[in-house]
């Protein structure tokens, strides 16, 4: 039996509580339509405690969904979350990852995916993670990651990390210098993140695409 109190302290570590299930929905629709199938291997960016992971790792194959966090403790929260759904016979993989410059995993991945991270990193650790992304993308992988766009800001917070707002400007010079191609699909709100998940600024809600290749150049 999942116990509610528990699993309400564990909503509350990745957002709004009262969103954990659109949000959940969200992210595992998004994917499908992505084109997102069992045999591919996913690196959830950010996994926190598997609010986007339990539907992954439902339908991929076993060991296929690796999560990486900063917070151990999340990721604890994030063990029981699969014995409460009874996924730990598909094998994911959880990985505490407090410093991106020095962590390689031996697997490179189909798809990366990374919901409401890197709104909440520093410059510094963006760099980072766009130089990890890319040494762990597989030939024709994408990375897809939402951001908030609009003036630089620096005096917001979410718990313990930073909510910042840079350019697609800023983003696609970012991942240039990591030699990666970054595409602006839209807003959210183009695939299905309503306008009560969203709040007052939904129109600078941005879901990114981003290759190791120049998709202008694929057939």
């Amino acid at each position: 039996m999942i116990d509610p109190e528990k699993s309400k302290h564990r909503h509350h570590q990745v957002g709004p509580g009262d969103l954990w299930e659109k949000k959940r929905q969200f992210q595992i629709s998004f994917l499908k339509r992505a084109g997102l199938q069992p045999q591919h291997f996913l690196l959830d960016f950010g996994c926190g405690t598997l609010r986007g992971g339990i539907p992954i790792i439902e339908l991929l194959e076993p060991g296929h969904y690796y999560g990486i966090d900063t917070r151990a403790a999340v990721l604890s929260d994030a063990q029981q979350e699969l014995q409460d759904y009874g996924l730990e016979d598909k094998l994911p993989t959880l990985l505490h990852s407090p410093d991106l410059s020095q962590l390689t995993i031996d697997r490179q991945f189909d798809y990366i995916w990374a919901f409401s991270v890197l709104i909440h990193l520093s410059d510094e650790i963006l760099n980072d993670a766009l130089g990890f992304i890319r040494r762990q993308l597989a030939p024709g992988g994408v990375f897809y990651a939402n951001v908030n766009i609009g003036e630089r800001n620096s005096g917001d917070g979410w718990l313990e990390f930073p909510l910042v707002r840079r350019s697609m400007d800023f983003y696609s010079q970012a991942c240039a210098q990591s030699g990666l191609w970054l595409e602006d699909m839209g807003p959210l709100s183009d695939f299905g993140h309503g306008p009560d998940m969203n709040g007052p600024f939904e129109a600078d809600r941005r879901m990114l695409k981003i290759t190791s290749y120049n998709p202008a150049n694929q057939s």
